[in-house]
Formats: structure tokens, sequence, C-alpha cells
């Protein structure tokens, strides 16, 4: 293949945050891309912005991105180092100079004409700051959680509904064998799509999301009411940042307080109090790392691959500052500031909110 004219010669490369399945591949949608399109020269940033400041980087060969689309994880390796601290709006940012400089004196020693990074709010949060302090920086929108404003769809979102689809379904015949309730917990602290898709899916009979506070005495009677039609088992689908009508009340510290006196995690919480409201046998199961790790779903490959040679696109143009976004059907960019600092939540009117409660399913409140 000829080589194409491209304004970037040479990228830095980086996965930050929580790993997610896709990863491997969109890094090597860009180097593909970028090597073989536009001879561009690729380094790679190991764990995150971690390696921008430890000065910890390699040139990346052909040989180091062949034969990864189908790998999870990273062969970047990733962290969670944050160097303007708070990544939201409601966080309190408290910048480490020192890392900052550190970051923008080996973009500059390395010669780096953009930095492409991977990752969720947090990252793309980071890349917006650094577009501030100077850089050039793309962004590509990775998370399961799918909490990303101004993309329709985050790569290992799709991998890791399947996943937690999949326990759903394990968890149904349990549930019914022991005509028991059974809380699986899912992630998604702040935002619920997660479990809405996973709960539909799965046919949950309760699904309990961050953005809509719920009420245990409605769940109560949803489960009681089952019970009496004959349905002796329920299964509840929970996103780790789900919250009581009370807990919604109450300022951070006290609610910290409350969670840690009712239990470890959201599961643990709503089967005790599922089972002090109806004394029905009730068990938690937390699903935790199993949804982020493994094998990419083949729609997350293909997004993924899609998304990082849109981004290669965009080096080559030099049009930096921007993260590329599924946008309706097609593959777009917006300006990296658009996510900065903000979380994708769902709306409590969202089309697949009406649908759960339409199929029978309680989403905690009237």
């Amino acid at each position: 293949m000829a080589v194409t004219q491209s304004v970037t010669k040479r990228f830095g490369i980086l996965t930050a945050g929580g790993d997610c399945p896709g990863l491997n591949a969109a890094i090597r949608g860009i180097c593909r891309a970028a090597h073989d399109r536009y001879d561009m020269e690729i380094v790679g940033i190991a764990d995150g912005f971690r390696g921008l400041i430890d000065d910890d980087t390699r040139i990346l060969k052909p040989e180091d991105f062949s034969g990864i689309l189908t790998l999870g994880g990273t062969i970047l390796g990733s962290s969670r180092e944050k160097p303007f601290g708070g990544t939201t709006s409601s966080d309190k940012d408290d910048v480490d100079s020192e890392k900052v400089t550190a970051i923008v004196d080996t973009y500059s020693r390395l010669g780096l004409d953009c930095l492409v990074v991977l990752g969720g709010n947090g990252t793309n949060t980071t890349g917006s700051k650094l577009s501030r302090e100077g850089l050039n920086v793309i962004g590509l929108p990775k998370t399961i959680d799918n909490d990303i404003v101004g993309t329709d769809r985050t790569f290992g979102f799709h991998s890791a509904l399947g996943i937690c689809t999949e326990a759903i379904d394990r968890l149904h015949s349990t549930a019914e064998s022991h005509s028991r309730v059974i809380v699986l917990e899912v992630m998604g602290n702040k935002a619920g799509w997660l479990a809405l898709h996973s709960g539909i899916a799965g046919g949950g009979d309760v699904i309990l999301l961050p953005e809509i506070p719920y009420d245990i005495k409605h769940i109560a009677r949803h489960l009681e009411k089952r019970g009496k039609s004959g349905k002796t088992f329920s299964i509840v689908v929970a996103a780790e940042g789900a919250m009581s009508i009370k807990e919604s009340e109450m300022d951070k510290k006290d609610r910290k307080k409350h969670r840690q006196e009712m239990g470890p995690s959201a599961a643990y919480r709503i089967a005790r109090e599922i089972q002090e409201e109806t004394g029905m046998e009730t068990r938690a199961v937390v699903l935790g790392y199993m949804q982020r790790g493994g094998t990419p779903s083949s729609s997350d490959r293909v997004l993924a691959t899609c998304l990082g040679t849109a981004a290669v696109d965009l080096l080559a143009k030099g049009k930096y500052g921007r993260m590329v976004a599924l946008i309706g059907n097609d593959v777009g960019s917006i300006d990296l500031s658009v996510p900065e600092g903000k979380i994708k939540n769902v709306p409590s009117d969202h089309y697949m909110v009406d649908a759960a409660r339409a199929v029978g399913t309680c989403m905690g409140i009237d």
C-alpha cells in the first residue's frame, strides 16, 4: 500500500483507567493504520499517564501490535494515575503540578506531534486538560459503563453486557431451584446503562439504577405479588451505585457511614433490605472484575477498530483536541472538551426504562 502524506509524523499512545475488552483491538487499529497507511512512528507509553511521568516508553513495531485483536486487557498496561486530581465536575481538583510538568517535558523530549489516549471519563478529561497545557491530544472512548458524553456507545460495553446477561441467565436456574431472591450487582457507579441493558436482556424482575433511587417497600410489594402469582423466585439486577431514596437524601459522609453499616456493597445492602422487609430468602452475587476481563465481543472488536482507524485519520490531518465517537451509525469526532468532567446518565424517561416497566419489571419506584 502506498504511503499517504500525514501531518503527524510521531505520536504517543497510552491506555489509562480500568481495563476493558477491546483495548488491544483499538491499539491494533490505530497502530496498523498509522504504520501501514501513513508510515508514522509510534511510541508506546506504559501504564497510562504514569508512563509519561516516569518516562517509561518504547517504540512500537508491527510485531508488537500483530495478533492482539482478540486479546483482553492492554499490551501497554494501565493505571489510574490522575495528575489533575478529580475528573468530574463534582470532584475537587487536586493538581499535582510536578506530575503535569513531567508529562509535558516527556512529551516534548520524545518529540511527539500528538498523544493518543484510550480511556473513560477520567482519561479523556485528563487529555482535555493536557490540551490546555499545550499538548496535542486525541481521545478514544472506552468503558464498560457506556457513560461518556458525546458518543452513543463505548467499546467494552457490549462485551460486558454479554457477560452480565449470561450471569443473569445462569442465576435464574439456581434462584428457581431454591425459591430464592438473588441480587446481582453489576458495575456502574454513577450511570446504570449496564444494569439497564443486561436487566432487560436477562429478564430481570427488578432493575435498580443510580439515577432512580429505590423504595424498598415498593420492591417488596412487587416481589410479594410475584410470589402470590406462583413465581417462587426473583432476580434483582442492581448497578453498584444503586441507592435508596433514604440514601439519596444523605450527604456523602452520612451515606458512606450508612453503607458501611449495611454491607460491603450494593448487592449485600439490597439483599439484606429485601430479606428484612419480606422474609424471603435472599442472596447477593457481585460479578466484579469478570465484567472487564477476557476476549472482546465481535461488536466491540469492530467498534474499537473503526474508532482506532478514525483516530489515525485525525492524526494524519492534524485535527487535534478531538475525541472519536460513534454518532448514530457513523464514526465521527467531537471536541475533547465536550465529555470533560461529565457523566452520561440514564434519563428517568429513557425509552428503555419505559420498555422495562411495560414488560412488568420493577424499577424500584412507581
